[in-house]
């Protein structure tokens, strides 16, 4: 017994009872290429994505730009500070600076508070102390800060060892910068002094941190000036030449999609002299050799001769047999002329050349939806469901196929499905094998015949072709049949 199960709708495996669908891929979509030219579609998208990229790239460099630019001016805004508080240090601070500040005196006091309010405080600094080694803070511009003592830090005291100016971030949850809370940001910047008697004392200021914030402007927008300028010169200068590129590429894959149509069409006139070839010249021969052999058998048993009559009997069914299957592999070398016999025997014919080949196939054609369609999409449909049967002998290994045309209210549709072994069509159609570009070739027929061309397929659960068409007007409709 023939085994006729199918993919049913690619819905049950062939070696499997549960449920499957495996995902379809569409080849040819009129809906989404109608009115489209496939070169500027593919420019814009390389191009969109090239613009996207270089967005990317110009967010990242801005998003670094900035951290850098950042870093480099506090780094340049703390050395600056550290170098303008050791000036003041030396031509302002220590030269006000008397032996009994230390005692608290009052003369001494006002002497170092005027040079500190006419000099250091202002726009530079907003805050100013003088420290002992101990902690104690002898000077303020903050009265109440005077006299109070406080742990200083390790590199506060590493600075009555090391006479160097540091200067830092400073910690204004640190109880000693109680005071400097709700002025924002300071940067607080300490150095050694001396009084005339070689006491050390640390002087300390705090400066805004603005100086660092606009140090930071001014290097970001140098370094974005020369930078984002470069990027976008360089996109407009590849503009142009991917532009080129691309119309290179799709004219090329263009050149190629044309040369492999061709091919087709060279082999159906190839396929079309070999089958004229034949049948004037062979198969009549052979149709001759026919009855030539069963007039002899006739004679042989008049005259007596039943053994010799016997055997070219037997010669004469084994030319017929030949006669029979020349003609089943004519209908697959070329169809019969659809302007002839019409789109419905010429698809049974395809279907008779299969079962020559032990599959089974099942046609259901519809002359309606037939007769329905033009001249040029009978070709097409034609073409495509020869095609899709010749994958099912040649690469599904299929045992049962079957061919169905129907009419779906304004459409028509071609279904052609076999149990055969199955493929990854999506992989397929995303990387074809090479040398092997049926998918392509049979989606640019779709195509520029404004099908809908579509197939289901996965290893091992058969193969599901569906081309939908829209029947276009025919002042002359072809027969049925």
């Amino acid at each position: 017994m023939t085994d006729t199960r199918l993919p049913s709708s690619v819905g049950t495996p062939t070696h499997a009872s549960e449920p499957y669908q495996p995902p379809w891929v569409v080849l040819a979509d009129p809906s989404r290429d109608r009115g489209r030219d496939d070169v500027t579609i593919d420019r814009r998208r390389v191009l969109a994505t090239m613009l996207l990229g270089a967005l990317a790239v110009i967010v990242l460099v801005g998003a670094s730009g900035t951290v850098a630019a950042r870093r480099l001016a506090e780094r340049e805004s703390v050395n600056d500070a550290a170098k303008t508080t050791a000036l003041l240090a030396d031509t302002v601070v220590q030269p006000a600076l008397r032996d009994d500040l230390l005692t608290g005196n009052k003369a001494a006091f006002d002497q170092i508070d005027k040079a500190v309010r006419d000099q250091v405080l202002g726009p530079y600094g907003v805050r100013v102390k003088l420290w002992t080694a101990d902690g104690r803070i002898v000077y303020s511009d903050e009265p109440r800060l005077v006299g109070e003592k406080y742990r200083l830090g390790a590199e506060e005291r590493e600075v009555f060892s090391s006479p160097v100016s540091r200067a830092e971030i400073s910690d204004l949850d640190r109880p000693e910068n109680k005071f400097e809370l709700g002025q924002g940001k300071l940067l607080e910047v300490y150095r050694p002094v001396w009084t005339p008697n070689g006491t050390p004392l640390l002087f300390e200021v705090y400066s805004p941190y603005d100086g660092v914030t606009e140090r930071t402007g001014q290097l970001w927008r140098g370094f974005a000036g020369i930078t984002l300028s470069s990027l976008l010169g360089l996109i407009v200068l590849m503009l142009p030449v991917v532009w080129t590129l691309l119309g290179s590429l799709r004219a090329a894959q263009k050149q190629r999609e044309g040369l492999l149509e061709r091919a087709v069409e060279a082999s159906a006139d190839e396929r079309r002299r070999i089958a004229g070839t034949l049948h004037d010249g062979v198969v009549q021969e052979l149709a001759g050799a026919s009855f030539s052999v069963a007039s002899a058998a006739a004679r042989a048993r008049s005259v007596g001769q039943p053994e010799l009559a016997e055997q070219l009997r037997d010669s004469s069914g084994v030319v017929r047999r030949s006669i029979a299957s020349m003609r089943s592999l004519l209908v697959d070398i070329y169809p019969p002329s659809l302007a002839v016999s019409g789109l419905v025997v010429a698809l049974e014919d395809l279907g008779t050349g299969l079962r020559s080949r032990e599959v089974d196939v099942h046609t259901d054609v519809d002359p309606d939806a037939a007769a329905a369609l033009g001249e040029e999409q009978q070709r097409l449909v034609y073409r495509v469901a020869q095609e899709c049967l010749l994958n099912c002998m040649r690469h599904a290994m299929a045992s049962t196929a079957r061919l169905s045309l129907s009419r779906e209210r304004d459409t028509v549709l071609l279904v052609v499905e076999d149990d055969g072994q199955g493929f990854d069509a999506a992989a397929t159609w995303a990387h074809p094998p090479e040398d092997h570009f049926g998918m392509r070739v049979l989606a640019d027929i779709a195509r520029e015949g404004r099908a809908d061309l579509r197939v289901a397929a996965a290893p091992g659960w058969g193969t599901r072709w569906e081309m939908r068409l829209r029947p276009e007007a025919d002042p002359h409709p072809k027969s049925a049949g």
